[in-house]
């Protein structure tokens, strides 16, 4: 039953990236656009991410479910040592709700709106960022159980250059799924256009921001190439992923929207394989060798299988719901006229 459990955790995980993702790409993206074009965007962007914005936290609690029920060992290692990176996700989860809400359903428009609008957008930065730092910190082999002092304990833990590009190419992923999404929301030619623009920037954004993990990986001598090249599993996903991310910018100018969602959930699916699979069962690399390990570090056999039972009852309440919720968001208004 213990790999029922590692498949509902590790789909969580990619399900967050690639829903919670293209949420916090909305406000990035709105970052970086013109004041004259932020109206239409932020608009669009609503329209995009309605279907997912009440559910995407979903994820991220049955990812923490997971760890706190079936793997405590883990959970404990990580929310300790990583606790301060954690706290700064959170909390950006938390603002960037709050702006949300209030900046689009406060009953007064007033002065106020410019407050909300900057929190929004800043914690859609600062929420992936650490969630990036969160996951590479996890397998940097940076965590020291063995620490004598804070710094050593809960700063250097996750304090460092790789840790820091795995933020930012995990901000980049957000704002790429978000102008890729976007791309189907839109009502008329020009604004296809503008988003398509958008979306072709951001592959080259993306791409530096791998450059930069490897580059960081390599000074620190963190064996990143290594994971993915030493096995054909990983080559193939990760060559996977740089073809369909070119078919990606080579279809942006035809009005396709499906098939570029599909792309550009292949690729962020591909990528975290490439990641994962090389090293697992280990899912945290600790400093001198040791590692945590989903398989020889779980619960009780009994917490296991009652988890296991739990997440598969669950989704079939869960996943059908969702897609009801989905297929509802998308559905075009029709017009009536009064008799």
């Amino acid at each position: 039953m213990v790999y029922v459990v590692i498949v509902f955790l590790w789909t969580a995980i990619l399900l967050y990236i690639l829903l919670g993702g293209a949420d916090f790409g909305a406000g990035i993206v709105e970052l970086f656009t013109s004041r004259g074009n932020r109206h239409r965007t932020r608009k669009t962007m609503y329209q995009a991410i309605g279907p997912i914005w009440e559910a995407n936290h979903m994820w991220l609690i049955i990812v923490i479910v997971i760890l706190f029920v079936g793997f405590p060992k883990i959970y404990t290692t990580v929310s300790i040592h990583l606790h301060i990176p954690l706290v700064c996700m959170l909390l950006g989860i938390i603002a960037r709700g709050t702006a949300f809400v209030f900046r689009n359903y406060d009953a007064v428009k007033d002065d106020m709106q410019k407050v909300y609008t900057p929190i929004f957008v800043l914690s859609s930065i600062v929420t992936p960022f650490f969630l990036g730092i969160i996951a590479a910190s996890s397998v940097s082999g940076a965590i020291d159980l063995q620490a004598q002092d804070f710094l050593s304990a809960y700063i250097f833990s996750w304090l460092n250059w790789f840790s820091i590009t795995v933020g930012l190419f995990t901000v980049s992923i957000c704002a790429y799924l978000a102008t890729v999404f976007i791309i189907g929301e839109t009502d008329n030619e020009a604004d296809r256009q503008l988003f398509t623009r958008k979306a072709r920037r951001v592959i080259f954004v993306v791409m530096a921001a791998g450059a930069l993990v490897f580059i960081a990986a390599y000074s620190e001598q963190i064996p990143l190439l290594q994971w993915i090249l030493s096995d054909v599993l990983g080559v193939t996903a990760i060559i996977s992923a740089s073809i369909s991310l070119v078919i990606t910018f080579v279809m942006l100018h035809k009005n396709k929207p499906g098939v570029l969602r599909f792309l550009a959930g292949f690729q962020v699916t591909m990528i975290l394989f490439a990641a994962t699979y090389s090293h697992f069962p280990d899912i945290v690399l600790l400093k001198g060798g040791e590692n945590l390990s989903l398989l020889a570090h779980q619960g009780e056999s009994k917490a296991i299988e009652g988890l296991a039972y739990a997440l598969l009852i669950g989704s079939i309440f869960i996943l059908p719901a969702l897609a009801y919720l989905i297929y509802s968001f998308q559905k075009k208004p029709v017009s009536t006229e009064e008799h």
